[in-house]
């Protein structure tokens, strides 16, 4: 069932999941919120969307969505994997150990034929200088850029394409199932430049293809149809080309068309992607979340972009992003005709992007009379409705205050109506956790957690691991990443190695932890912070070997071995000293 949970992760982002029961809050590009296992009052448990991680401070648990459910609403790991795979739609009879290898086979088949047919459009490219022309001469395409989205072109040749892949011993069913041929059985795409549609990992999932020359009987662009491997309400192009760029600067920009995005990376804009046409989904926006926390909206000036913009904004506030509107210079009608026209203005376009909200206000004081009773109930509803989602109280008062000025009205007035319109609290809305007896880990084992969740971030406190008996850690787990850090002096952890990929979860799990613990600390409080846990773990271990010794001179003692006793007792005695000493 491996290929089962995987398919659930990738369609259902951690955060949601736990968000039905815990009421999270972004904390840098982590979420935090209060443990739904106790009543705290201090929020101690975190979720990581980047490592699709949550942890648990107050109990020192941790783990994946499957194991969360698990926890809060008892269920054994089958449940829960059945309860996710409806949440997600993923049909569990498909990876059943039968059909998990044939399915597995066949998206491995898919992939191959989209691999050979994008380099197959990339070799007409070079071979057809009319296609050639219009890349670089019309859309004024570097040969870089052509290289990084494999940009190829689709011959006119209505067979050329499904000819050369028969050939390489695939059949016509397979091309159909991977969405190359029309219903006809001939190429779908013709005559178009072609653009391969990429996963987040860079493999192709399908195409879309640009006409070049424009024959009012033809849509202008054509994409893949729904495939095994391509859902248009879940992909996002260019996002393979821009998490990168979406990190380093914290926000993602959308935009409509695929050409914008290509114009955009070419002007050295990398964190842009774009939906398919104007339908931003929550999928497409849950996906960039995991990278920035931010968006900013460029969708075309037409009624149809306008449109489709007011209804990402309730999206984007569901989804828990911060969003703001690019609105482009007047008699601009796309990113990509203004990249074309001055790179400077693009740039400048993103950087003053207004708040979702205060675009939408703007919008709704356009298209009512406020000077008038109705205008103003009409306006204030709809503005109202948008202020009640913001969840910060200030940001509540800012709004507000802005409404009053607007229309004429008291800042009491509209304060009643917005508590008039009944309004269901948090907790009214997250699930109720079953599984309230949640077991709490032995405190030994936080002890040693911290101490290896400083070590794989710090490589200054190694000196304190270079002499660390493994033996002193409860379980292989604990003891293999002691080892590995002593054999790897020097060197933080960035990716999980080789050695640790079998403890995946918890290696996580730790860089999690260190990550809301100990990221902002100083090297010498770490440093200090690692010695006091080294100090704390051999005490530990001291005191269980105290326990272990008390029980032998007890034994000794009822069997009258004065000898044993005698040796248990000075063992015992020197014990109790290098204990209290540790103590200090």
């Amino acid at each position: 069932m491996q290929d089962a949970k995987e398919e659930i992760r990738s369609r259902l982002a951690i955060e949601d999941v736990i968000g039905e029961y815990v009421h999270l809050k972004r904390a840098g590009r982590n979420f935090k919120g209060l443990s739904p296992f106790n009543d705290e009052k201090t929020p101690s448990f975190f979720v990581s969307p980047d490592k699709s991680i949550w942890h648990d401070f107050s109990s020192n648990k941790g783990g994946d969505i499957f194991s969360f459910v698990m926890a809060v609403e008892g269920l054994d790991f089958r449940q829960a994997l059945e309860h996710l795979a409806r949440k997600a739609g993923v049909d569990l009879s498909m990876y059943q150990s039968s059909r998990s290898g044939e399915l597995a086979k066949k998206k491995e088949r898919l992939f191959t034929i989209n691999e050979l047919t994008t380099r197959y459009y990339q070799q007409s490219l070079v071979k057809n200088q009319h296609a050639l022309d219009y890349v670089n001469r019309q859309r004024r395409l570097s040969k870089a850029i052509i290289g990084r989205f494999r940009i190829g072109y689709a011959p006119t040749d209505g067979k050329a394409l499904t000819s050369f892949l028969i050939k390489r011993g695939y059949t016509k069913k397979d091309l159909v199932e991977v969405g190359l041929t029309n219903r006809f059985g001939g190429d779908l795409f013709r005559g178009r430049m072609m653009v391969p549609l990429m996963g987040s990992t860079g493999q192709v999932v399908g195409f879309t293809g640009r006409i070049i020359i424009d024959d009012p009987s033809a849509p202008k662009y054509l994409n893949t149809p729904q495939t095994l491997l391509y859902d248009k309400s879940r992909h996002v192009f260019g996002l393979s080309q821009a998490k990168e760029a979406i990190r380093t600067n914290d926000y993602a920009v959308i935009v409509e068309g695929n050409m914008d995005v290509i114009s955009s990376h070419q002007a050295n804009v990398c964190q842009t992607v774009a939906t398919a046409g104007t339908a931003i989904t929550e999928h497409h926006l849950k996906a960039l979340k995991r990278l920035s926390g931010t968006v900013r909206l460029a969708f075309d000036g037409d009624k149809a972009g306008l449109a489709a913009t007011e209804r990402a904004v309730p999206i984007a506030q569901s989804v828990g992003l911060d969003l703001a509107i690019i609105t482009m210079p007047s008699g601009i009608k796309d990113p990509d005709e203004l990249v074309q026209q001055d790179v400077q203005l693009w740039c400048q376009a993103i950087n003053q992007a207004e708040t979702a909200i205060d675009w939408l206000l703007k919008q709704y004081s356009q298209r009512e009379d406020v000077t008038t009773a109705i205008g103003k109930r009409a306006f204030t509803t709809a503005a109202l409705e948008i202020i009640r989602s913001l969840k910060d109280p200030v940001e509540q008062e800012h709004y507000l205050a802005i409404i009053a000025r607007q229309t004429n009205t008291s800042l009491d007035t509209l304060k009643l109506k917005l508590k008039n319109n009944t309004q269901v609290s948090i907790s009214a809305h997250l699930k109720k956790v079953i599984n309230k007896d949640f077991e709490i880990s032995d405190t030994t084992f936080v002890y040693q957690d911290n101490l290896l969740a400083v070590g794989l971030i710090d490589s200054a406190t190694h000196d304190l691991f270079e002499s660390l008996d493994k033996n002193l850690f409860k379980d292989e787990t604990r003891q293999m990443v002691v080892l590995y850090i002593a054999n790897h002096i020097g060197q933080t952890l960035q990716d999980i190695p080789k050695e640790l990929q079998k403890y995946d979860t918890y290696i996580k799990i730790l860089l999690l932890k260190a990550e809301a613990r100990y990221a902002d600390w100083s090297a010498q409080d770490r440093y200090f912070e690692a010695a006091r846990l080294v100090r704390r773990i051999i005490t530990e271990h001291k005191r269980q070997q105290k326990i272990i010794l008390t029980e032998e001179l007890r034994a000794a003692e009822e069997i009258d071995d004065d000898t044993k006793a005698f040796t248990i007792r000075q063992q015992l005695n020197e014990l109790i000293k290098e204990i209290k000493h540790g103590e200090r």
